[in-house]
């Protein structure tokens, strides 16, 4: 029996037989109502490995999901037959039942998704696991008398599929993803990808719901003003219209604010920023926040915030608005311990996965000498510090220093675990930023140790997978260890260590002890992942940072400095890596400076800036690079900058680059567009299957976003894009150039353009209605932001790129990569095409290949 032949016989049932259903219904139709509250639990199901495999890259293979895009699923039966194995060996759908902590999961030596790392309030365990396992699939079904709007909770999975309709799942068993979902009358299927699940229903009353168990809240702080503090929680739009006109009035101690939201689509939620007075506030403790939920003045729900006020001097969270995406973040800060006439310190603490920020500053003792501030990762979770998690430290630091005024030749990098590998890249990336760094029970690089996500593969035989790795090759923290030469490196480890076992910090050891002038090393005796807070905040290692300051430019006249980036790191110091020969292949500078020269060797440089106010006004200078003709130049003034670029093996002057090129400003990959305030855009002119997929996969990143980034973003029709409303935005386009009538405004001079039923690559031209792809291109009406390009030539195609691992920290995704639905099934051997544009955003030379 097919899906459809199923649910149009239970359509068919009337309500006189539906308790005999439900006493007759198969493993995966039982469950059981909560009492006393208007709740499902899901107490029995099918479990099947069916061996989808997600991870940091942008391919993936997942057989359920293919056979269920190209219809060839069949309805799961305790038994029946998935498929096969890569050994040939039949996959089952076999029976589960929730076990006392209502846990669906095969018993035995199977396991499930991974445990949670150690940290400050965290408990030890694996951080192996989540979401790149060789995983399969957990079978639900939910039998409803009529059709309704529910509230889906499930833990422990990576997405669900709701009646074919694609949603985030919760990983990591946070607890607070509630996705409204719509259930008709009859028989509603869940597959869920993940094989130790919870999963329960809720039925709303209302359709507008405020829900405080993920908020983001600053510290109401004794003794400063709190006229005016921001906080975040989510809202539940659980009807089939948006929500507009919304507002959240807010109560502490007395003292009410109100404040407009934006608008939520239906069946969405967002984590929304309220304002909120705290100047009521004069005790030290938990304090309530009482919100009310409006629209046009009638009050559609409330709730209770509890918002912890602390003592002068205490740690203390605070609150700011990214420029990411424009919503609200926060920081944890553990104050100086005594005021100070000269300047102070800074030190920047990066935390483990799980470990919240502001217990990552508790472990912290105030110091006496500097102020310590703990970014967030964007979630405790979030993106290993590399990608949008990178962006968070810098905006961190960024604010940091305006608000502290630190002496900025104490600026100083260190942390945990995760944060420890944050430490190790974020030090290697930015090496000019910190005066040393100290990396505690830390992995070096994600291709060894890969988090919940998976590793980073290391290599491939296939030419289109090597593209699309190298698109990661920023994350290789071992093939940029000389660029740590300039700083001290405190290496911190316990011996004991089974989490990250201490083979990485020997690792790191040996590699540095070959080039590292300035490094440190102790491992502590039978330590363990986490022993204490003195895991962290070691005496020892602050010592070492006392002892190390930032040089100052005009005394740095060697530069040794590598990156496979420039739109990530460009620059050190008076030199600056603007354009690459080969995009995304490691770049080298090696220069010296003297009195009256600069020389050197370059490899993988084509646009190569050097500042030249050392040398003064009127200045004659010879730069001699790789050996070839020297350039004579003479400074016009004491900021003077030269730009030389390499035309056959020869060094000339040249004119800075129009921002309408690549360079540090904007350099692709396809991820780089999530960003300057990103807008959703969804595709409404095709037909109603395109133009429902359009819409479902926007709200399903959305989702993701949220979840994995603690972010809101903005979702709109192509009908109501107008590109000078949302100037210098990051756009994320959903469809294609039939489908989305924002793809004429913002792709009509993209060498790359998708219709329905063909694809162009420049000259190349791929046809078909299964083909999927990815692709970046320049705003050309902004010098920063970008367009991100989610599309398909069909609904197959379409589906096929339903997958958004682009959002897993480190992976590898290029400037344009196309597909073919097969790639679900049989992973590279599905890819088309995918490369890079060069630095005119031209395929003229195209790096990459096709098949």
């Amino acid at each position: 029996m097919t899906l459809l032949d199923a649910s149009t016989m239970y359509n068919r049932i009337t309500s006189v037989f539906f308790a005999l259903l439900l006493s007759s219904a198969t493993h995966a139709q039982v469950g059981q109502a909560s009492t006393g509250s208007n709740s499902y639990q899901f107490t029995k199901g099918l479990v099947a490995l069916t061996g989808s495999r997600y991870g940091r890259e942008a391919i993936y293979t997942d057989p359920l999901a293919y056979q269920l895009y190209t219809n060839t699923l069949k309805q799961p039966t305790e038994g029946a037959t998935f498929g096969t194995d890569d050994q040939g060996r039949e996959i089952k759908w076999l029976a589960v039942t929730a076990d006392s902590l209502n846990r669906l999961r095969l018993r035995g030596n199977f396991r499930g998704n991974g445990g949670a790392p150690a940290g400050p309030g965290v408990t030890p365990g694996s951080i192996r696991g989540g979401l790149g396992w060789g995983g399969g699939y957990t079978y639900l079904t939910y039998p409803s008398t009529r059709d309704q709007v529910a509230l889906l909770n499930i833990k422990g999975n990576s997405n669900v599929y709701v009646n074919g309709e694609l949603h985030m799942g919760d990983a990591y068993s946070m607890g607070y993803l509630h996705i409204p979902v719509k259930l008709k009358k009859g028989v509603n299927e869940f597959y869920v990808r993940g094989t130790t699940v919870t999963a329960n229903l809720s039925f709303p009353a209302k359709s507008a719901l405020l829900r405080t168990d993920d908020p983001t809240l600053p510290s109401i702080r004794i003794g400063e003003s709190n006229t005016s503090l921001q906080a975040a929680v989510v809202v539940v739009n659980a009807s089939t219209n948006g929500l507009m006109g919304l507002q959240i009035k807010s109560k502490v101690a007395g003292k009410e604010l109100t404040t407009t939201l934006p608008p939520i689509p239906a069946m969405s939620s967002r984590k929304v920023a309220f304002l909120f007075d705290g100047s009521g506030v004069s005790a030290k403790g938990a304090q309530n926040c009482d919100l009310t939920l409006l629209q046009k003045g009638k009050q559609l729900d409330q709730a209770t915030l509890s918002i912890e006020a602390v003592a002068p001097g205490a740690s203390y969270s605070k609150t700011f608005v990214s420029q990411i995406d424009g919503s609200l973040q926060y920081y944890a800060v553990t104050p100086q311990l005594s005021a100070s006439t000269a300047p102070s310190a800074l030190f920047l603490s990066v935390h483990g996965a799980g470990v919240e920020a502001s217990g990552q500053a508790r472990a912290y003792k105030p110091k006496d000498w500097g102020t310590l501030v703990a970014a967030t990762n964007r979630r405790p979770r979030g993106f290993n510090w590399e990608d949008w998690g990178r962006l968070d430290a810098l905006e961190v630091l960024t604010i940091a220093k305006d608000e502290f005024k630190p002496d900025p030749r104490h600026i100083y990098l260190t942390g945990h675990s995760m944060g420890g590998h944050g430490t190790w890249f974020l030090g290697a990336t930015y090496p000019d930023k910190w005066a040393a760094i100290a990396p505690c029970a830390g992995y070096p690089t994600l291709k060894e140790y890969g988090s919940a996500d998976g590793v980073i593969p290391d290599s491939s035989t296939n030419p289109l997978e090597q593209t699309l790795l190298r698109a990661g090759n920023q994350s290789d923290v071992l093939k940029l260890v000389t660029n740590y030469k300039p700083l001290g490196v405190y290496v911190f480890h316990g011996d004991a260590d089974q989490t990250v076992p201490v083979r990485y910090a020997r690792q790191m050891r040996k590699l540095l002890g070959e080039t590292q002038p300035d490094m440190s090393y102790y491992e502590y005796p039978g330590g363990s992942h986490w022993f204490g807070d003195h895991s962290v905040d070691w005496k020892p290692l602050f010592d070492f940072f006392k002892w190390h300051q930032l040089p100052v430019d005009s005394t740095v006249n060697a530069i040794d400095f590598t990156t496979a980036n420039p739109g990530i790191s460009s620059a050190y110091r008076w030199a600056s890596i603007e354009q690459q020969t080969k995009p995304l292949h490691y770049s080298r500078m090696q220069l010296t400076r003297t009195k009256n020269a600069i020389t050197g060797t370059t490899t993988n440089v084509d646009l190569l800036k050097l500042a030249l106010n050392e040398f003064g006004a009127k200045a004659p200078v010879k730069i001699t690079l790789d050996g070839g003709t020297a350039v004579d130049y003479t400074t016009t003034s004491t900021n003077d900058t030269l730009v030389l670029r390499k035309e056959k093996d020869r060094w000339t002057p040249t004119s800075r680059p129009e921002v309408t090129q690549k360079g540090p400003h904007r350099n692709g990959t396809f991820k780089e567009a999530f960003a300057n305030r990103m807008l959703f855009v969804y595709g409404t002119s095709g037909n109603a299957a395109e133009n429902e997929w359009a819409f479902t996969k926007a709200r399903f990143d959305a989702e993701t976003w949220y979840y994995r980034g603690n972010g809101a973003v903005d979702i709109i029709a192509d009908t109501d894009f107008v590109p000078g409303q949302y100037a210098d935005r990051g756009v994320v386009l959903f469809g294609n150039a039939t489908t989305n009538k924002a793809w004429s405004k913002l792709l009509a001079k993209c060498p790359i353009q998708v219709s329905r039923g063909q694809v162009t690559v420049g000259s190349e031209r791929y046809t078909g209605d299964d083909l999927g792809g990815y692709f970046i291109w320049p705003r050309a009406d902004s010098p920063m932001a970008s367009v991100a390009v989610v599309t398909g030539t069909g609904l197959a195609g379409m589906k096929a790129a339903n997958a958004n691992q682009y959002f897993a920290g480190g992976s590898g995704f290029p400037d344009f990569v196309f597909f073919n639905i097969s790639m679900l099934r049989d992973g590279a051997k599905g890819i088309r095409t995918a490369g890079f544009f060069d630095n005119n955003w031209s395929l003229a030379s195209q790096e990459g290949g096709k098949e």
